[in-house]
C-alpha cells in the first residue's frame, strides 16, 4: 500500500494484488496449479452455495419462522441487512461471470505497461498501484468495522445481531454457537461484498492512472527539437495506439460492471431508507452508532466509483485539449489529417452504463440515493 522505488519492477496488475487473495479464498480465480482444480471447483461451489444461496434463504425463513419474536428495531436491522445481502448475491454472481473478462483487461494493461520508459511514467503506475491496494485496505476496515461494532454490543445483550435460521439448533438454548456462525457467515458475507465493490474501483483507477499517462504524452508532442517529420508523425501514431488499448481495456470491464452497479443502484434508495428510519425511531446509542456504519459503507459501495466514473469524464475532455495545445501549426499535412482524426475521437468521452439504463456517474448516484428520503415520508405516513 506504499508506492515502491522506482529500483522495483511494478506493474499496473498489481494494484489487483490483496483483491485476487480475498477473491481466490472463495474460488472466484483459478488455481496457479492445474492439480488443483477439481478440489477448487468442488470449494468454489461449496462457498458460494452457502453463502450466495442459502444465507440469504437463512435471514428469510427465518422472518417467517419467528416473526413474532422481533422487535421493530431488530426487524429494520436484519431487513436492511437482508435486501443488502439479496443484492449482493446478484452482485457476486456478475462479478464471478466476469473473470475471464478482468484477465484479458490485465492483458491490455500488460501491454499499456510496456509504454511506460520514462522514471517520471513509472513512478506514476507505482503510485496507482499502491494507491489501489490502499483502497482496498481500507474498504476492509470500514466493511469490518460494521460486525465488530455488532457482534460485541449483541453478544453482550444475550440478543442475536442479524437473526439467521440455522436447523437443528435453538437460537435461545444454544446461543454462542448460533451467534458465532451469524458472525462468520456476516463477515464472509461482506468480504464478498466488498470484492464486488473494490473491484471496479480499482480497475477503473488504473484506467485513470493511463488516461494521464496519456495526456502527459500528448502534451509533449513535437517538443523535442531535432526529429523529423517521419519521427513525429510515429509518436503521434503510438498515442493513437494507446488510445485504442484504453478503450478496449474499457471496453473488457464494461459488461462486467454494468450488471453489478445496476442492482447497486437498484438498492442503495431502498436500503438507506430503512436504514434511517431504524436510526431515527428505533436505535439505542450504540445501534444507531452501527447503523450509520452500515449507511456509511453502503453510500462507499457506489459513491467512490461514480465520483471516478466522472474524473475520467473530465480526463478525456483533457486529453483533447492537451492534443490541441500541442506544437502541430507547423507540422505536415499527414500529421494534421492524423491529429484531426484522433481529435474526433479523443473528444468522445469514456462513459459506463449500469445495466445499459443508468449513466454511472455522481448526478444518477444521488438521484438514487434521494430514493432514501422517499422510503422515510412513505413510511412516516403510516405512522
Amino acid at each position: 500500500i506504499s508506492k515502491k522505488p522506482l529500483s522495483e519492477r511494478v506493474k499496473s496488475r498489481d494494484a489487483f494484488i490483496y483483491l485476487d487473495r480475498v477473491m481466490w479464498s472463495f474460488g472466484w480465480t483459478e488455481p496457479e496449479n492445474k492439480r488443483w482444480v477439481l478440489p477448487y471447483k468442488l470449494w468454489f461451489a461449496f462457498v458460494n452455495i452457502v453463502m450466495l444461496i442459502l444465507l440469504p434463504i437463512s435471514m428469510s425463513i427465518e422472518y417467517l419462522h419467528r416473526f413474532k419474536t422481533f422487535s421493530a428495531g431488530e426487524f429494520l436491522s436484519s431487513l436492511e441487512i437482508g435486501v443488502n445481502i439479496y443484492g449482493s448475491s446478484f452482485k457476486c454472481a456478475f462479478t464471478m461471470m466476469g473473470f475471464k473478462k478482468r484477465q484479458e483487461a490485465k492483458v491490455l494493461l500488460d501491454q499499456l505497461d510496456k509504454r511506460c520508459v520514462r522514471d517520471e511514467e513509472r513512478s506514476t503506475v507505482h503510485r496507482y498501484v499502491a494507491m489501489g491496494n490502499f483502497f482496498d485496505i481500507l474498504y476492509h476496515i470500514f466493511y469490518s468495522s460494521f460486525v465488530v461494532m455488532n457482534f460485541p454490543y449483541f453478544l453482550l445483550e444475550r440478543r442475536h445481531a442479524w437473526r439467521m435460521y440455522f436447523p437443528y439448533i435453538d437460537p435461545e438454548k444454544q446461543f454462542f454457537i448460533s451467534s458465532i456462525a451469524e458472525c462468520f457467515l456476516m463477515t464472509e458475507a461482506i468480504y464478498m461484498d466488498l470484492c464486488t465493490d473494490v473491484c471496479p474501483l480499482i480497475s477503473m483507477l488504473m484506467a485513470r492512472c493511463h488516461i494521464s499517462l496519456l495526456k502527459q504524452r500528448l502534451r509533449n508532442l513535437r517538443s523535442e527539437p531535432g526529429r523529423t517529420e517521419d519521427e513525429y508523425l510515429e509518436e503521434l501514431t503510438e498515442c493513437i495506439r494507446d488510445h485504442r488499448l484504453i478503450l478496449d481495456y474499457v471496453d473488457a470491464l464494461r459488461p462486467v460492471f454494468s450488471g453489478t452497479i445496476f442492482v447497486q443502484f437498484l438498492l442503495i434508495g431502498t436500503v438507506l431508507g430503512l436504514s434511517m428510519i431504524n436510526l431515527m425511531f428505533f436505535s439505542t446509542f450504540w445501534t444507531g452508532v452501527a447503523t450509520c456504519l452500515f449507511m456509511f459503507d453502503v453510500s462507499m459501495e457506489t459513491f467512490p466509483f461514480c465520483y471516478l466514473c466522472n474524473m475520467i469524464i473530465d480526463d478525456c475532455q483533457e486529453m483533447a485539449d492537451s492534443l490541441f495545445q500541442s506544437d502541430w501549426t507547423s507540422a505536415d499535412r499527414r500529421y494534421k489529417s492524423t491529429l484531426v482524426y484522433f481529435l474526433h475521437n479523443l473528444q468522445q468521452p469514456i462513459t459506463l452504463t449500469a445495466g445499459g439504463v443508468f449513466p454511472i456517474c455522481m448526478q444518477t448516484n444521488l438521484a438514487m440515493v434521494k430514493l432514501a428520503f422517499s422510503v422515510v415520508t412513505i413510511i412516516k405516513q403510516f405512522n
